[in-house]
């Protein structure tokens, strides 16, 4: 593989996980529209907590709600940090942990489909490939 092709898989992949991660936060927040609107899994915040909540059985509701504020606060600055390519490795790895462990509660939670069809999975080997690149053109990190 050459080094455009590395650049240029680096940047899309950065850009591809801001996307998802910043997009994922959007519905939450009701900026893809309210509840029960086309193509919009939450449409507010509620919405998402009971989401969250039915994942993280496992602890009380109010723990359970710690959790949904963590992953939010992580997502948002994951995607931030990919977004201008700021500690991208971390921002990699720390992705890749919390969709392992998004994808493992779904399907202890709700079984093995969800998180095929959402692409958990998938999100969390693209985060892997992503940190183990050494260099990452166009970014703060390339500052250096």
């Amino acid at each position: 593989m050459n080094t455009n092709s590395i650049n240029f898989s680096q940047i899309f992949l950065r850009l591809a996980l801001a996307a998802s991660l910043l997009s994922a936060v959007a519905d939450r927040l009701g900026i893809w529209g309210p509840p029960g609107a086309t193509n919009v899994s939450w449409g507010d915040w509620e919405h998402f907590l009971a989401y969250s909540n039915t994942l993280n059985f496992y602890v009380s509701p109010q723990m359970g709600n710690v959790l949904a504020i963590l992953a939010t606060v992580l997502e948002v600055v994951f995607g931030v940090m990919f977004l201008i390519g700021y500690k991208t490795r971390i921002a990699a790895w720390g992705t890749f942990l919390l969709m392992v462990i998004f994808a493992l509660s779904m399907t202890v939670a709700m079984g093995v489909k969800p998180p095929l069809s959402y692409s958990v999975w998938t999100t969390a080997g693209a985060a892997a490939l992503l940190g183990s690149i050494n260099k990452y053109k166009w970014s703060i990190d390339n500052l250096k």
